[in-house]
């Protein structure tokens, strides 16, 4: 992990080496680890923001010295790598609990998913309610949350060419990650399914329903 300088006022934590499975689980590990460590007053930090192979840290009074704090601490990778529930219960009680997303598998995709994968059209809503899903981060749109869980070798191509509009609450596959659209939107994931579960909200607390950290469960509706 190295740590970069990003603006007057913030750091970036950069885990792209080794580009490996592994990656997901640092980051998660970094993100639980910091917001623990904001909670306990011994990070200052305005936001902390996940991404794919990144955290930022933002609104920090003086970076010099919360780098040097980093650099000292090691969070659990193991752990969140192999025992998702487990590194949640070690995290602050801010960390958002499971949530449970009612889908209709019924997505344009499914059959191409299923050939990709090697089974039948039944086998892919049973591969996706039966994994254990964990948002890495979030972007795209507001709310779009980039889930993993799958293993590595189910990864998915994405469209060659993305669909103009793609409906919100629709269920969605590409690369190592699983996703559901906040709202419409053009987009080039496969279409697995669709769900009524309403993901952002600008008058919510927080707007995202599905924040970083978040456990989900896909049940078929």
């Amino acid at each position: 992990m190295r740590i970069r300088p990003a603006g007057a006022h913030a750091l970036l934590l950069d885990c792209s080496e080794p580009a490996d499975a592994a990656q997901a689980a640092l980051v998660d590990a970094w993100r639980a680890e910091l917001w623990r460590r904001r909670d306990r007053g011994e990070l200052t930090a305005v936001e902390i923001v996940p991404a794919a192979s990144t955290v930022l840290l933002d609104g920090l009074p003086d970076p010099a010295a919360t780098a040097d704090l980093l650099s000292r601490w090691a969070p659990a990778v193991a752990a969140a790598a192999n025992d998702a529930d487990g590194a949640a219960d070690r995290t602050s009680e801010r960390e958002p609990g499971e949530v449970i997303v009612p889908v209709d598998f019924d997505g344009p995709d499914l059959s191409t998913v299923a050939q990709h994968w090697g089974v039948d059209v039944a086998a892919v809503p049973r591969r996706l309610t039966s994994t254990p899903f964990r948002v890495a981060f979030c972007g795209f749109a507001p709310g779009f949350p980039y889930l993993t869980g799958l293993p590595v070798a189910l990864a998915l191509p994405r469209l060659a060419t993305p669909r103009p509009r793609v409906p919100a609450g629709s269920v969605a596959l590409a690369g190592p990650y699983a996703g559901i659209y906040p709202s419409a939107s053009p987009g080039g994931w496969l279409l697995v399914g669709r769900t009524e579960l309403v993901l952002f909200d600008v008058d919510a607390d927080p707007p995202a329903r599905l924040g970083p950290g978040t456990r989900v469960r896909m049940a078929a509706a």
